[in-house]
């Protein structure tokens, strides 16, 4: 596995300062970890998108989610490479995501994507096998890291921690409206999964089916048996059910002032 020489492992004598920025699919973890990234002019790290990368390859493989060996082989024989624009934001995806030379960045976010992802993250081997090139962001001026043990595992000397969290029906509703735009660009290319033929049905049908899929999610990352999803012990839990993103914007930048980040 590779990444571009900016995300090199080697390690400097004062480790970046580092805002981890974990919880729940659909809590608005990764756009807030994005704007934040843009605004203090720091590097970001959107951890999901290596197990999505795994997911993906083994789907394509037909590798067994089961088979630890294969997956971690897979991920480690897999050339990753991440295309930080240092708070860029161009395009519907702050980081470009190449696997063996090719962009997979929009593959990897199709929903058939989610499950697949959802459980190779639960296999240790796998977790260990990414470990690095996770480590491997935090580098000058700073590194916001999105995902579901960031603050736990990857980074737990990180400056801010924040959990980020919200209800299920909120989540599945933006989930919801995420299809949906996405099915009016046209970006919303076959073959989707279930999610998709949610979608072009009766909306409570598919708030019903997509909440259900949330649920899923959620029961998988909290009960996997390493790394589960769960707020560090002195992480900011922040509730985003009723606020809007900007409104999660500002208590994250409050946050950051108050740890004095990004000066």
């Amino acid at each position: 596995m590779s990444t571009p020489s900016a995300c090199s492992t080697r390690r400097t004598i004062s480790p970046a300062d580092v805002i981890a920025i974990d919880g729940p699919g659909g809590s608005g973890k990764g756009t807030v970890a994005s704007r934040l990234a843009a605004a203090l002019g720091w590097h970001l790290l959107d951890s999901g998108a290596l197990y999505r990368v795994v997911g993906l390859i083994a789907l394509r493989r037909g590798i067994d989610f089961d088979d630890a060996e294969a997956l971690a082989e897979a991920a480690r024989k897999a050339d990753i490479a991440f295309q930080d624009t240092l708070g860029a934001m161009s395009g519907p995806s702050p980081i470009r995501v190449v696997v063996d030379g090719i962009d997979e960045t929009d593959a990897i976010r199709r929903a058939e994507i989610e499950q697949p992802a959802s459980r190779v993250a639960a296999v240790p081997a796998l977790r260990e096998a990414l470990f690095a090139i996770q480590q491997a962001f935090r580098r000058p001026p700073g590194l916001v890291a999105d995902g579901r043990d960031m603050g736990t595992v990857v980074f737990p000397d990180a400056r801010l921690k924040i959990y980020l969290t919200a209800s299920v029906d909120a989540r599945a509703r933006r989930r919801f409206e995420q299809l949906k735009q996405r099915e009016a660009s046209g970006s919303l290319r076959a073959p989707f999964g279930s999610d998709r033929e949610n979608v072009a049905g009766s909306a409570a049908a598919a708030l019903a089916a997509i909440r259900a899929s949330t649920e899923a999610r959620d029961e998988r990352d909290r009960t996997r048996p390493v790394s589960p999803l769960l707020p560090a012990p002195d992480a900011v839990t922040i509730d985003s059910t009723e606020m809007s993103i900007d409104d999660v914007m500002a208590a994250a930048m409050a946050l950051v002032q108050e740890r004095g980040l990004g000066r």
